[in-house]
């Protein structure tokens, strides 16, 4: 458990983790390609990256390293036994890599990671011929891969389950014996991330087409080992736009480098989200390009925002307790991909806020809704005051640590439990807050241990 204070000045100057998303797509891309991990510059430390490293290393036979670490190659029943922890994006990507990738392995992860489905990525590499069987649960890890010759087709994906599975598809695509389709049904959610899968396979030498709004075509060709620089991850800055909105003084600002301005990442949105909420994304050119921003209060927030955040559900809990701490009343809908995330996201939002008397509403499975402090319905918890003793669970999900953090601005402190969780996209997140003025202090557990574990 982690004890958070507020600063008496905010001074933030920081260098972002390197994208994720990026840097798991990348090292993908990089070894379908021949290249390999030396390809790759400024990659990404946190565990879901280390865990696709670790995962190419027991598929190249230890054949590679990263971080100076070194990896085991685990063997079970004549299978190489892959373990990516609760890595989700990596579990993904390496169903539809193995399916292609001679060899039999057993795909496997958390607990949580064994409660989130994988059947439809399954059942549509399974129709180009992929070899696939589960070891448990039907429809969810862990997985039996046999690597072989998949051959090309048509597929039908309900366009508003995961983009992970459409990315995953799409990177093997040139692999196939004959063209991929790929036929989006419904809503499609998460597009920014399909944009940013087609665009890293174009920079390794893949042609990749959007045949109308619904349809993608890759054809069967080859990659190109080329190098690539990861830029800083956007998703990473959102927990610092909070920050800065939540701060109490105007003049307050925050410097956050390494992030480009034409970034392919899809939560570069949240400096339109802020700038609704009266923060200012000011661009610092070097060399021609964006290299970083500074964020500043230019304006009070309105009483009420809505959002839409199909596109962006990754950002979604950081605006959620940002307005609920700021007192500005929203309508957030596009929210059912956060239903199958690290936790179920919704209910846990809802849980946590509750205890610091925000009481909000949940409409379906696609929306939340807050009227405002004094519009909300009554609870046995004050708005923002909340009991003593009063500790945020984090359910083994590095976005709940981090988007609650910035609340010991309003509260003047604040508990984070298991705050280890940030090491899954932004490790130097604790240091960075306390670079930047803020004080965390480790508090001794409670007995029994952490609680909100039992929803990890």
């Amino acid at each position: 458990m982690l004890k958070v204070t507020r600063p008496r000045n905010l001074s933030a100057e920081v260098q972002l983790p390197s994208s994720k998303s990026i840097s798991n797509r990348a090292l993908v891309l990089a070894a379908l390609s021949g290249g390999g991990i030396g390809l790759l510059s400024n990659v990404s430390d946190c565990d879901d990256t280390r865990a696709m490293v670790n995962a190419q290393c027991i598929i190249h036979n230890g054949q590679c390293t990263i971080h100076n670490s070194q990896f085991t190659i685990h063997n079970g029943e004549g299978a190489r036994v892959i373990d990516v922890g609760a890595a989700g994006t990596t579990m993904r990507f390496l169903t539809s890599v193995l399916a292609t990738t001679p060899g039999t392995y057993i795909l496997t992860g958390s607990q949580r990671m064994q409660q989130r489905p994988i059947g439809p990525l399954v059942d549509a590499l399974r129709q180009l011929g992929a070899e696939i069987s589960y070891e448990c649960a039907e429809g969810y890890p862990p997985l039996r891969i046999c690597g072989r010759q998949l051959h090309g087709g048509t597929l039908r994906l309900a366009g508003d389950v995961s983009s992970q599975y459409v990315s995953s598809l799409l990177m093997i695509a040139p692999r196939l014996t004959g063209a991929l389709r790929i036929e989006l049904t419904g809503v499609v959610g998460s597009r920014p991330y399909i944009d940013m899968s087609m665009s890293m396979m174009r920079h390794f030498g893949v042609e990749t087409r959007w045949d109308d709004e619904r349809t993608i075509s890759v054809a069967e060709q080859k990659y190109v080992a080329v190098p690539i620089a990861i830029e800083s991850d956007w998703s990473a800055a959102s927990y610092w736009y909070e920050i800065v909105l939540l701060s109490p003084e105007f003049h307050e600002t925050a410097t956050l480098h390494g992030l480009f301005s034409d970034s392919m990442q899809g939560d570069s949105a949240v400096a339109d989200i802020f700038a609704r909420l009266g923060i200012n994304t000011i661009a610092m050119a070097r060399g021609g390009s964006s290299e970083g921003v500074m964020l500043q209060r230019q304006s009070a927030p309105p009483a009420r925002i809505e959002w839409d955040f199909t596109m962006t559900p990754d950002l979604a809990q950081t605006v959620v307790v940002a307005c609920a701490a700021k007192g500005v009343a929203f309508r957030f809908s596009g929210l059912r991909s956060l239903r199958i995330k690290e936790t179920d996201r919704i209910a846990a939002l809802c849980t946590e806020l509750a205890k610091l008397g925000v009481y909000v509403d949940v409409i379906g499975d696609d929306v939340m809704e807050w009227a405002g402090p004094d519009g909300q319905r009554q609870g046995p918890v004050s708005y923002m005051s909340p009991l003593p003793g009063t500790s945020i669970a984090t359910y083994d999900d590095h976005r709940m640590a981090m988007a609650f953090a910035p609340v010991a601005w309003t509260l003047g402190s604040i508990v984070i439990e298991n705050e280890t969780v940030v090491s899954k996209s932004y490790p130097r997140f604790w240091l960075d807050l306390q670079e930047a003025g803020f004080e965390a202090h480790p508090l001794p557990l409670p007995k029994g241990g952490e609680k909100g574990m039992e929803n990890g």
